[in-house]
């Protein structure tokens, strides 16, 4: 599948005589065509159609069937009982020893659903041989249609061909026309259903530049509390795909009239209305200015870039104060213990907490790096994926004075000095200062920064010139023996 090293989506335009041309679209109709074969009733369905007409490549296909697991289980060789329960079977394809030739396609029974008591899944599921009462199920109108295969094999696959390969229960495809999200049915019963659907309405109108059918919206804001009954993981996917879909711009306004935004990301919300200094901020307040860096995001945007963008500015509301201008002193600090509950709230990994943290810590610095010492300007390159530190203080310039100054600067010097001059082998380790007569404790780090420090600065470099600079900056030590 087509996605990015932080799993976000990478949406490809593609002709459909293209897309269907592809390994998987053709797994996808032998599957459909042997459950034919078997006298069953098979379609695709869900996003996959979705795509398709609006000629995006889908990034995976799935079949919907009247034939129960077990059918499926016994029809294909090799099958994956992923959700058996809820009548899901993953069916293989294709070389395994071959990546491109390679396909796993979801088969689901058409099936109706109980009640969702927890929120997420049905109670109860009962089977059924009906596509149309299948799709009733499914969340939104745009993802609730039913193609055939079999009716593009031979065709141009042009625009009336895909449409006449459509079956629509629901009204999706004049849904798709007019660009709306609509729940299928009544909206309040699909979020009690899932309350995530909120969360993915918001998701899919800022994707296609779609609008939430009026209906669908009030739903959504009338149950926006109850997003907390989702897990924070799943709440955390859905907002790290808005982030890196290249439109999280969009989806962050829907999130904020929609109500979500306030539930789920509070110290988000309470950027807006905290005006900021004008000479230096002439876009407007802080949540205007989080917007315009949202803006700048492309799609497929590491996910720790993301959040840091969205969340660079989080300690300005509790730090505002007005002495003789507008000032958020201590921001920084702030926004990094904000930005560390809301990394633990969320259960990021620890590696992608470290680096979103690190972008909020050391997001001003940037106005320093002219009067940095050499040492000090080689350590910041050293920081953690520095090219997202400059990509964020890129976005945060271009989203408010549009001064690149001090970008520039350290772009060309961070172009300019090569890995070996700012990560240099170092010139002396403790083994030999212990060879220099030196006792191993504390003093051992000092000793060796302060090495470091010289030859980063380049006053030092080579061995001998670090041995004598030890002699002289301490040699009482070694004397005296003083070294803890």
């Amino acid at each position: 599948m087509r996605r990015s090293e932080t799993g976000s989506m990478i949406i490809v335009m593609l002709p459909v005589s293209e897309i269907v041309a592809k390994p998987e679209f053709a797994a996808a109709l032998g599957i459909v065509s042997k459950l034919r074969e078997r006298g069953c009733e098979a379609w695709l369905a869900g996003g996959c159609v979705r795509d398709l007409l609006l000629g995006r490549e889908p990034l995976d296909y799935d079949v919907a069937t009247s034939a129960r697991p077990d059918v499926v289980l016994d029809l294909f060789p090799r099958t994956f009982s992923v959700g058996a329960h809820f009548g899901v079977v993953l069916v293989a394809t294709g070389s395994e020893n071959k990546e491109e030739d390679f396909a796993l396609t979801e088969v689901a029974t058409f099936r109706s659903d109980g009640v969702y008591s927890d929120g997420r899944h049905p109670d109860e599921v009962q089977y059924t041989n009906r596509a149309a009462e299948d799709v009733l199920r499914r969340d939104f109108t745009i993802n609730g249609l039913l193609l055939d295969p079999e009716k593009l094999v031979g065709t141009d696959c042009d625009a009336d061909s895909l449409r006449n390969a459509v079956v629509d229960h629901v009204g999706g495809l004049a849904d798709l026309e007019r660009k709306i999200i609509r729940a299928i049915g009544e909206p309040s019963r699909r979020f009690e259903e899932d309350h995530l659907r909120m969360l993915r309405a918001v998701r899919f109108a800022a994707r296609f530049g779609f609008e939430i059918d009026a209906a669908t919206m009030n739903s959504i804001r009338a149950q926006a509390a109850k997003i907390n009954n989702v897990s924070r993981e799943r709440i955390r996917d859905e907002l790290t795909r808005m982030l890196t879909e290249g439109k999280a711009r969009r989806a962050f306004e829907l999130l904020d009239s929609s109500g979500l935004l306030a539930v789920v990301l509070p110290e988000v919300a309470r950027l807006k209305g905290v005006e900021q200094p004008p000479q230096y901020h002439p876009e407007g307040d802080v949540w205007t200015h989080t917007l315009l860096l949202l803006d700048q995001l492309e799609s497929c945007a590491p996910m720790t870039l993301a959040w840091g963008a969205l969340l660079h500015d989080v300690g300005k509301p509790p730090t505002f104060r007005i002495a003789e201008r507008i000032r958020f002193d201590g921001h920084v600090d702030v926004g990094v213990a904000i930005g560390a509950e809301i990394c633990r709230r969320f259960r990021f990994s620890n590696d992608e907490t470290h680096l979103i943290l690190s972008l909020i810590e050391n997001h001003m610095r940037f106005a320093d790096a002219e009067r940095m010492k050499s040492s000090t300007l080689k350590r910041f390159f050293r920081l953690e994926s520095f090219e997202e530190h400059l990509a964020l203080h890129r976005m945060d310039c271009l989203a408010g004075s549009g001064n690149l100054d001090h970008w520039n600067f350290v772009r060309e010097q961070y172009a300019a000095l090569p890995p070996e001059v700012v990560r240099p082998k170092p010139l002396l380790t403790g083994r030999e200062l212990i060879a220099l007569g030196y006792k191993p404790g504390a003093l051992f780090k000092e000793i060796l920064h302060a090495v470091e420090e010289a030859q980063l600065e380049g006053s030092i470099t080579s061995e001998s010139e670090a041995v004598e600079f030890v002699h002289t900056h301490y040699p009482q030590q070694i004397e005296s023996g003083n070294y803890e």
